[in-house]
């Protein structure tokens, strides 16, 4: 509805933006009046209607009497009541179910009864634009709203607050002239990727008989479709798109859309690999794989990549943001956000299913995670395996959640593939003009069972009774072409014989093929390299820094700005930096971690650290953000520091999807240092499908580098089970192939140096620190400066603060992290001088050579023991037992094996009583000691098993 048209409406001012304030001020999302603006087309006061009316009908010439005038104006409300019911609720009564089996009753307020208008169709009421229409009879209106709301396209919209949204909406659902239209060039070419589908699917069904593709027979829409918001978004100046996706119809867009070589597809199909052999890796099934490619529409090349992905549902969605995130970074293009775009296509079941999904819409609109909008595309099959959708959501329609943030959603029948693609146009155009989320729901049927072998009329046999005689697509819409003249008799059978013989000959080629190259280290990634060397014979890189530069980082983190009122407690941790500086000595963690992100910004890189309370810390430890104490502003000191760039940010409280996002930001940028916090490690649970089946296994199985760094709190302080273990006992099970990199570091310089090594590396690997809450400021966890400059670099392992010669040593303990500073302590309190700590700062890759040259400095050696503060089936002990075997065996120490010391097997991974964590805690260091106190009153009070009592 044009603005012209809404004179006769009041207007009402929209208010601004977000706009500077205090950090309690409401989302921007939350400042429009929901109720208000010409679209939602309210009855108006009587008073106000009855003039309006009045003076339409003198300019109609129509009777103008006081009577008249009320009757008039009174059905000039109805109508406008009739209007908004459509608005709101016309999608309920669309033309979606292309088998007709949703049965979808009209509701009462959108029938002519409800308005007071039965048996009135030749009345003719004032509108006011609406529509189009000035004047109009009942008739006429009813039919064009039932034309435009409950056609093959139904639109929701009405929930949108922001009342330009929605004037939008309405200006391209309603007008004629905005409506679905294609020229017949068009909808020839609509056509034939509607067969391309259809006979790419056929194709592979005839020749790779009883093989699982998870086929889009029944979706085919969905292919001109995915070229729409390719060619429409190039237009709007989209340079690279981003997609993500799980099984179904992936060979289908793989092929159809990012054009990867249909021989490729054939020789995977044949059991071959898209990459070299010499590359090496475990691969992973076709299905699951992504490629990139550019396709060039109307002269514009676009760039897509499609994000490879494991069995898990939705998993991909943060990863593909998280990836478009960093791509609009690297393009300057956070502003705008046009020319990178992320599509998401899902299926309905897992839409309304997977918590993930809302994680991603709760990402979307925030500072730091936000990408200008996503275009999310349903295949909505109307089954999920084999759960039909009563049992597979509590809501109408699958796309429901998506109204938590406001998004527009397009329910369009997949029959009809111009409204399909109309959809898809139209949200190109949305997304561009108010860079926000929006969803397309393609009702649509899976004409064959969840996979190839798959049986569906076990469960639901009336619904695939009726796909078997329902026609293809392509059928439908080339019978509707040749009514409309647009094709003759022949044409799409010409089609799909041309695309076949194209298929044959790539299937034969296919025998052939052979990949020369894998492309995980090219564009962003050039100059970075899979390791040369083994992972036990790497060496550290240089990390330390000039000391020039620490100086003048030192300044950077102790200068409070003039006009910045700073608390005074931050303003007491200033000083104590300071005094650090001076003296060069007592650099606590926080410190040593602003020391690595400031050093390496001036060098060029990036650092971005997100997480919960990531801001101030956890444990008020960072303070990487300043906040004025009279206004709320904000200042940043690493931010000031030029060449690169430091960003930190308070995520939403999500584990997966923020850790996902990192993943993917970190996938696409490798010269950024990406990092996620946890706020306490063991909240690392809630992201598990994250960390095994990308961050352990994306590179072995996908080809997929990875930098990213995962910072878990992590210690026994006598905190409770859910506070106190990262459960490193799960990151070691994942480790193999050289995969990540896991490290519990116990003092602030090794934690400054592991940072700047994870960038300075020509290589990329995960790396996951059990970072400390006790030792943040500990008194002996503390560095000098000299630690830091000079060369210096990251320890593996690290030998004891005091100093005890090696051939007096006969009992070595060693452990990793904060229980090395009990053991140092308790040692030397009872003044044992034959006892050494060694502390393992890297777990994996396990420092199995360094470890036997340390051992084999020990002659008179005749104990090794392992301490863990964790119980025993938790932590690090049934990962070192036998690498420390094999490092005492290459060490000359022959028959020796470790012996453990800690707390006995429990289920919980801490109690919640602190006088028993103290208890247990002393008796671990007694025993890893070797004192009288140890071993049996450890095991007595570890867990009372016998009863119930706390």
């Amino acid at each position: 509805m044009g603005n012209e048209n809404q004179s006769f409406i009041p207007e009402l001012s929209d208010q601004d933006g977000p706009q500077p304030g205090p950090s309690w001020a409401n989302p921007n999302w939350l400042a429009e009046v929901a109720d208000s603006g010409a679209d939602l087309v309210q009855a108006l006061d009587p008073t106000q209607m009855k003039l309006v009316v009045e003076q339409a009908a003198k300019s109609a010439g129509k009777p103008v009497d006081d009577k008249a005038l009320e009757k008039a104006s009174d059905d000039s409300n109805r109508a406008m009541m009739l209007v908004r019911s459509f608005r709101v609720r016309g999608h309920l009564a669309a033309n979606l179910d292309p088998l007709c089996l949703s049965h979808r009753e009209l509701p009462e307020d959108l029938k002519l009864a409800w308005h007071g208008f039965e048996g009135q169709e030749d009345l003719e009421v004032f509108v006011g634009g609406v529509l189009g229409f000035g004047w109009v009879t009942v008739g006429d209106l009813y039919d064009r709203l039932r034309e435009v709301y409950c056609g093959d396209v139904g639109l929701e919209y009405m929930h949108i607050a922001d009342v330009e949204e929605r004037r939008f909406l309405q200006d391209r659902i309603e007008s004629p002239g905005e409506t679905i239209q294609f020229t017949d060039e068009g909808k020839r070419a609509i056509l034939a990727a509607v067969i391309r589908g259809e006979e790419f699917e056929k194709f592979l069904a005839k020749k790779y008989v009883g093989t699982k593709r998870f086929g889009l027979d029944g979706g085919e829409s969905m292919i001109p479709a995915l070229e729409a918001v390719i060619k429409y978004g190039g237009q709007s100046g989209t340079r690279e798109i981003i997609y993500g996706m799980a099984h179904r119809g992936r060979l289908n867009v793989l092929a159809n859309v990012m054009a990867k070589p249909y021989r490729v597809i054939f020789h995977e199909f044949s059991g071959g690999s898209a990459n070299p052999d010499d590359v090496g890796g475990s691969g992973d099934v076709k299905y699951h794989l992504g490629t990139s490619t550019d396709r060039e529409f109307d002269g514009i090349s676009v760039h897509m990549s499609l994000v490879p992905n494991p069995s898990h549902l939705e998993a991909v969605n943060p990863v593909v943001l998280g990836k478009a995130r960093a791509q609009q970074a690297i393009r300057d293009d956070l502003k705008k956000h046009e020319q990178v775009l992320p599509v998401l296509i899902h299926g309905d079941a897992a839409f309304a299913g997977q918590g993930i999904v809302w994680e991603c819409f709760g990402l979307s609109g925030v500072r730091g995670y936000n990408t200008g909008g996503c275009i999310h595309f349903i295949i909505n099959n109307q089954i999920g395996f084999t759960t039909s959708p009563q049992f597979a959501r509590s809501s109408p329609y699958p796309s429901d959640v998506a109204k938590g943030v406001q998004a527009p959603i397009l329910h369009v029948n997949g029959d009809d593939p111009e409204a399909v693609t109309f959809a898809c146009k139209l949200a190109i155009e949305y997304r561009h003009t108010f860079g926000r989320d929006i969803v397309i729901d393609m009702w649509c049927y899976r004409r064959f069972g969840h996979n190839e072998g798959d049986e569906p009329s076990f469960t639901q046999p009336l619904m695939y009774k009726e796909i078997r005689r329902h026609p293809k697509v392509s059928e439908l819409y080339s019978a509707r072409l040749r009514d409309e003249g647009v094709i003759d008799e022949g044409y799409a059978d010409q089609l799909r014989g041309e695309f076949n013989d194209r298929l044959e000959e790539d299937f034969a080629a296919a025998k052939d093929y052979e990949p020369n190259e894998a492309d995980w280290f090219g564009g962003r990634w050039a100059g970075l390299n899979k390791p040369a060397d083994p992972e036990t014979a790497r060496r550290n890189v240089d990390t330390a820094i000039e000391k020039k530069l620490f100086d003048s980082l030192g300044r950077t983190l102790t200068t409070v700005p003039d006009d910045l009122t700073i608390h005074k407690t931050l303003g007491r941790v200033l000083k104590a930096k300071e005094e650090m500086f001076s003296s060069g000595e007592g650099f606590d963690w926080a410190t040593a971690e602003a020391l690595a992100f400031g050093s390496l910004v001036t060098e060029g890189y990036g650092v971005r650290l997100s997480g919960q309370d990531s801001g101030r810390g956890t444990f008020s430890q960072r303070h990487a953000i300043w906040v004025d104490q009279e206004d709320e502003h904000k200042y940043v000191p690493l931010a000031t520091l030029p060449h690169g760039k430091f960003e930190v940010y308070d995520s939403i409280l999500s584990e997966y999807g923020v850790l996902g996002f990192e993943y993917g930001f970190a996938m696409a940028d490798p010269k950024t240092l990406t990092m996620w916090e946890a706020q306490f490690g063991d909240f690392a649970n809630g992201a598990q499908i994250m960390i095994d089946q990308f961050i352990a296994s994306g590179e072995v199985k996908w080809l997929r580098a990875n930098g990213l760094v995962m910072l878990l709190p992590h210690g026994y302080e006598g905190q409770g089970p859910e506070h106190s273990s990262a459960r490193l006992e799960r990151f070691l099970q994942l480790c193999a192939n050289d995969n990540i990199q896991v490290c519990n570091i116990t003092s602030p310089a090794n934690y400054f140096h592991v940072l700047r090594r994870q960038m300075l590396r020509s290589f990329r690997k995960p790396l996951v620190i059990m970072t400390p809450k006790s030792l943040l400021r500990h008194p002996l966890a503390k560095s000098e400066a000299r630690e830091f400059t000079g060369d210096t670099h990251f320890m593996r392992i690290k030998s004891d603060m005091t100093e005890i010669a090696d051939e007096k040593v006969k009992r070595l303990v060693l452990c990793s992290g904060k229980v090395a500073y009990d053991l140092m302590q308790k040692r030397d309190e009872e003044g044992l001088e034959d006892v050494s700590i060694v502390r393992i700062e890297q777990l994996y890759p396990f420092p199995g050579e360094p470890l036997a040259l340390r051992l084999g400095r020990m002659p008179n050696l005749e104990e090794v023991i392992w301490c863990q503060e964790e119980p025993k089936n938790n932590g690090a002990w049934f990962f070192v037992d036998r690498l420390i075997e094999d490092a005492l065996t290459a060490s000359g120490h022959q028959g020796k094996r470790p012996i453990y010391a800690g707390r006995e097997v429990a289920a919980s991974p801490a109690t919640g009583l602190a006088k028993r964590h103290e208890e247990q805690q002393r008796c671990l260091v007694s025993m890893a000691l070797g004192l009288n106190d140890g071993g049996a009153s450890l095991r007595d009070k570890s867990q009372d098993t016998s009863s119930n009592k706390a």
